[in-house]
């Protein structure tokens, strides 16, 4: 089905130019010239994106900008205007305009803007579609995002939801592992019984074993009644064990048993207990460097992995960042009783070009404090951590300047490197896992760059005026 697109301009020039353009485009393209022709249209028809004037006889831009808003939420509005106010500027997008732009216009900046306007209403739909199959409980709400890399991830838990296959997701802290393992299961003919998740890093050793499997009365010290394991609970459902490297290596042995015989037995019994759960796994470790370094049973990788899902840092997928920041500020303007305004486009680019070590939870936690402080207004880039404006400064000034007289590349390279690795201690405070992660370095080539170069880990960058 083709997108469509509603023009809404009263001057003919304008409105020809728009109609040359974008009527040789895969668009269906409807036109009207006044704002009650635009309101008939909003009314009667699906409509992706309006494009419309602000000055038009009877209603003006902002009047159909607000109809929209009520009766095609869906729809992104891009108002033009030959008379730019700040006030009028500042109104649109509080009501929730996509953008604003002052005529004589750049065609190509409204063609790309149209294209971009197209893509966040389409992955809305996408995200509205599978929040509504998942039931309002898959988690979905909060894994936002346009970026091919977001969009990839949601096509796959499409097509694998409805499967029995064991999924390993893989992915940083912070990058939403649990909402796919949620949406996965309330996506699966399995979404009518029990989700049971348990983190495996949060149990101490000696207890996850009675947790996952169970154990009958008197197995241990404490042990006064039996008690029905994880894998028991989530009979005919889906069971979700994350931080799965944390598991010890007897604990794999017998996890790898349950998976071949699909039956657990508890903790001091002796008969096994069929059970039929699907398995979802999560780590933020490199399951495959475990298996080398032998901390993780191959056979039991190779049963964990049939279908990977990996769920990529939010630095690789930096689009997702604006659309981001408006949910999570509409969130906790009404979770917390605040009224932000809105963000600065200064503010979010400062935010997007971020690297993010903590990911989509780190943000979220920044977006939450800043609406709980400020509580009204616009988050300004003063409002920003000096942490995060710091580092950015950091890598700015670290870059050389080729002069005339040239400069010894060698050198260059490594002064430049270096400054990518105290600014990845700097954003990590001093913690290894976590920088060399920031350059996509394993732990242990990281401490060996870092010894070849003698720095300190505790070297980490002040204020660069």
């Amino acid at each position: 089905m083709k997108k469509s697109l509603l023009i809404a301009e009263d001057e003919e020039i304008t409105l020809a130019l728009l109609r040359n353009v974008f009527g040789r485009s895969d668009l269906q393209v409807h036109e009207a010239r006044t704002g009650e022709e635009a309101f008939q249209h909003i009314d009667h028809h699906p409509v992706d994106v309006i494009l419309t004037d602000l000055k038009m006889p009877g209603k003006d831009g902002l009047s159909v900008l607000a109809h929209a808003r009520k009766v095609r939420p869906g729809a992104e509005v891009i108002l033009m205007t030959g008379h730019a106010s700040v006030e009028s500027a500042v109104r649109a997008m509080k009501l929730g305009a996509f953008h604003y732009i002052t005529k004589p216009f750049d065609i190509d900046e409204v063609t790309q803007l149209v294209a971009r306007a197209l893509e966040l209403a389409s992955v809305r739909r996408e995200n509205a579609s599978l929040r509504s199959l998942a039931r309002g409980r898959g988690g979905l709400d909060n894994f936002i995002g346009v970026s091919e890399a977001t969009k990839e991830v949601l096509s796959l838990v499409r097509k694998v939801a409805d499967t029995d296959s064991t999924i390993l997701i893989t992915g940083e802290s912070g990058t939403g592992k649990e909402l796919i393992a949620r949406a996965l299961h309330y996506l699966s003919p399995r979404s009518d019984r029990m989700l049971v998740p348990i983190n495996c890093s949060a149990i101490p050793a000696e207890l996850l074993e009675s947790e996952l499997f169970g154990h009958v009365k008197g197995a241990f010290t404490g042990a006064h009644a039996a008690r029905a394991g994880k894998f028991e609970t989530a009979h005919n459902g889906t069971i979700f064990l994350d931080e799965i490297a944390e598991m010890s290596p007897p604990l794999q042995a017998k996890l790898l048993r349950v998976l071949q015989e699909k039956s657990v037995t508890p903790v001091g019994g002796n008969r096994a207990i069929q059970v039929d759960a699907r398995v979802i796994t999560a780590t933020n470790k490199d399951l495959d460097e475990e298996v080398s370094e032998g901390r993780f049973r191959s056979d039991l990788y190779f049963r964990l992995n049939v279908i990977p899902i990996r769920i990529p840092p939010l630095r690789d997928r930096r689009d997702d960042i604006p659309l981001l920041i408006e949910h999570f500020v509409g969130k906790y303007n009404q979770e917390k009783g605040r009224a932000l305004e809105g963000v600065r486009p200064e503010s979010i680019e400062i935010l997007r070009r971020h690297t993010w070590p903590g990911n989509v939870r780190e943000l979220e936690n920044l977006v939450e404090r800043i609406v709980v402080l400020k509580g009204a207004g616009w988050l300004e880039p003063s409002d920003i951590p000096e942490k995060i404006r710091r580092a950015e400064r950091f890598l700015e000034n670290a870059i050389p300047v080729l002069g005339e007289t040239g400069l010894d590349m060698k050198s260059a390279t490594e002064d430049f490197e270096n400054a990518l690795i105290r600014q990845a201690l700097h954003l990590s405070s001093g913690n290894k896992n976590r920088a060399a992660t920031l350059l996509g370095l394993k732990r242990t080539t990281f401490v060996e760059m870092l010894k070849r170069k003698s720095l300190d880990a505790g070297e980490v960058p002040g204020p660069v005026s």
